[in-house]
């Protein structure tokens, strides 16, 4: 009885972390979305910061060790593509407001994945 008690407190003090990561990457992407689409107004540096911070959080909280290497290159292509997309200027004749959306994007993922690789190379240096 006591093992069981003691599994579920580990259980139950790992989900609130990992609810926290969970919302702030759905939190982000809303709020990319949001600043790409232009409707941020008088709130846009804030949001950008805020954006920036979940990106942190993200990278964090809700990555674990095993899910890292997919985080790590899908983060990588995306964060890449996004970069490319909108330094080019593909978008920018095409479609602007997805530019904007991408740079929002990347300011939420150029630190979360950041984070993760540092998390993966710390780990592998500690082997």
């Amino acid at each position: 009885m006591a093992k069981k008690r003691k599994a579920s407190s580990k259980v139950s003090s790992r989900v609130p972390s990992h609810l926290i990561g969970s919302w702030s990457f759905l939190v982000g992407i809303i709020l990319a979305v949001i600043l790409g689409l232009g409707y941020a107004g008088a709130f846009h540096a804030t949001m950008v910061w805020v954006v920036f911070l979940l990106g942190i959080v993200v990278g964090l909280l809700n990555v674990t060790h095993g899910e890292a290497d997919h985080f790590v290159r899908g983060g990588t292509i995306l964060v890449l593509v996004s970069f490319l997309g909108v330094q080019i200027g593909v978008f920018k004749f095409v479609a602007p407001v997805i530019a904007n959306i991408l740079k929002s994007i990347l300011t939420l993922f150029v630190p979360a994945t950041l984070i993760v690789v540092l998390k993966s190379l710390f780990s592998i240096s500690r082997n």
